[in-house]
């Protein structure tokens, strides 16, 4: 029979142990190497794409419409990780602006690349006023962010878009490309086809995957954009039955054409390349 001593002794041992097992979970997982990931999110009818280096940094690109990046960054991201090494957003649009305003809120965010360009909505101004104390950077072409596994390009805009204001915010959509080893990514934003075509007559493109642009439109892919990229994935972010009838037939159409395998968000989900 224990005495009150040995209850507290076995108590005192329990707890030391399940210490040491947490201990010795938290350090397996921190040494695992999860190598290089990319993952477009289902978030509705809009955009957000989380990239996890191989060094275990964190960079997301556009937040969807709501919250509901919270709960895909929790499936993606430790509970004890609280930093985003990078946000960035693509143009202020509703669809990919009101997500990152929770994820600000939530997460230690320590670097945003955005273009700068005015609007005149509730939630670009809750966006202005959340990243004053931030490391902002304003996007333009030949800047780099790298790592010792990847590097990517800021292909467009051509030069910085800050404090100037157009008609049309999906022209001034941030075109990156995304470069990890063997494999690469280009991520359009909302970009219609002319910005497409003027990014074609500079830059290389030739990608893996192809992020579809303003969610599979036929204001977007163009056929020069297509034969420059090769893509042999295209992944198109949109919401099941959306009011905007994305994705247009034509783009799919095209897609078909080319022989170039298409995912959905709608469809498959949360799509992973690993």
């Amino acid at each position: 029979m224990f005495t009150q001593k040995n209850k507290i002794v076995f108590v005192i041992f329990s707890f030391l142990c399940l210490c040491n097992l947490v201990a010795l979970l938290i350090a397996f997982d921190l040494n695992k190497n999860p190598g290089f990931e990319v993952i477009f999110f289902d978030v509705g009818q809009g955009d957000s794409a989380l990239i996890k280096t191989g060094e275990g940094h964190y960079i997301l690109i556009d937040g969807g419409p709501d919250s509901k990046i919270i709960e895909k960054l929790s499936s993606e991201i430790p509970f004890w990780q609280k930093e985003i090494d990078l946000v960035l957003l693509t143009h202020p649009h509703s669809d990919h602006v009101n997500g990152l305003i929770d994820v600000i809120d939530k997460y230690d965010v320590k670097n945003i690349v955005w273009t700068g360009v005015l609007d005149t909505t509730a939630s670009y101004k809750t966006w202005l006023d959340l990243i004053e104390e931030s490391n902002v950077i304003i996007a333009q072409a030949g800047q780099r962010v790298r790592g010792d596994s990847f590097h990517m390009d800021i292909l467009y805009p051509f030069a910085s878009l800050e404090g100037e204001s157009f008609k049309e915010l999906n022209d001034t959509s941030i075109i990156s490309r995304l470069v990890s080893s063997d494999k690469s990514f280009v991520f359009t934003g909302d970009a219609s086809r002319i910005q497409e075509e003027l990014v074609v007559d500079m830059f290389e493109l030739d990608a893996d995957v192809l992020s579809v642009g303003h969610h599979g439109s036929k204001t977007s892919t163009s056929k020069e954009l297509l034969e420059e990229v090769k893509p042999d994935y295209a992944v198109i972010s949109c919401g099941k039955g959306n009011k905007y009838g994305h994705p247009h037939s034509q783009t799919l159409e095209l897609l078909e054409n080319y022989g170039i395998k298409v995912l959905r968000t709608d469809i498959d989900g949360d799509i992973k390349f690993k």
